[in-house]
């Protein structure tokens, strides 16, 4: 078991799942940096956040120790990820995390189960494609954004999934969500998906916050009331 120091944050991933490129990440303190500065950034105590893929539970824990455990909802797609992440969560006594399993869509509609594609990086996984290998997808539960959003009312969301941001902006988001960061995955998808992601989003009462949007992390932030 591989442990390392990022940002203040405990973080412990099995030799298994440890690749050349995720342990110079960690040990650079490059993991996420870009997502966990906006975070740092924007979030403020007592909001409510809710996380889009996991990874190994850096950024739930960060959000944790500004906002409280209680606040921060997360999910993970990949099953092999859930006792990563529960321990990771443990270790920096943030255990309050809700952490949810499953694969996250735009459409109400649908079977309850969705396919999912693993790799031998775990940052790599996502939601299959229609080629992908039959060895390596698995069927993990289907969550719908909508519900998602309803039911834990978020202030702050936060998400990378692996180029399935391409269908979570197909209709106007609530008022309560004040601030979306998610990174962007240009290569899964034609550049007219972001600029719908963006008009989604601007239609929604969000304006691009320049701030801590880096690279390709993306982030909009609610406009005030005049």
């Amino acid at each position: 078991m591989a442990e390392y120091e990022v940002n203040g944050v405990q973080l412990a991933l099995p030799d298994a799942m440890l690749t050349d490129r995720i342990r110079d990440k960690l040990v650079s303190g490059g993991y996420e940096a870009h997502e966990a500065r906006a975070a740092l950034m924007r979030l403020r105590p007592g909001q409510r956040v809710l996380e889009l893929g996991s990874g190994l539970g850096y950024i739930a824990t960060l959000c944790a120790g500004i906002t409280g455990a209680e606040n921060v909802v997360t999910v993970e797609a990949n099953p092999h990820m859930l006792p990563v992440i529960e321990a990771n969560l443990a270790r920096n006594d943030v255990a309050g995390v809700t952490l949810l399993h499953g694969a996250v869509t735009g459409q109400a509609e649908g079977p309850d189960r969705i396919g999912f594609q693993t790799g031998s990086a775990f940052w790599g996984a996502h939601i299959a494609t229609e080629d992908a290998r039959s060895a390596a997808v698995i069927y993990v539960p289907r969550l719908v954004l909508g519900d998602l959003l309803a039911r834990y009312r978020p202030h702050v969301v936060i998400m990378d999934v692996e180029g399935a941001e391409e269908h979570l902006f197909d209709a106007p988001w609530p008022d309560h969500v004040r601030s979306v960061m998610m990174e962007l995955h240009p290569a899964r998808y034609p550049d007219m998906v972001i600029k719908r992601i963006v008009d989604c989003l601007s239609a929604s009462g969000m304006t691009y916050d320049p701030g801590p949007s880096r690279g390709r992390i993306l982030c909009m932030r609610r406009l005030r009331s005049a």
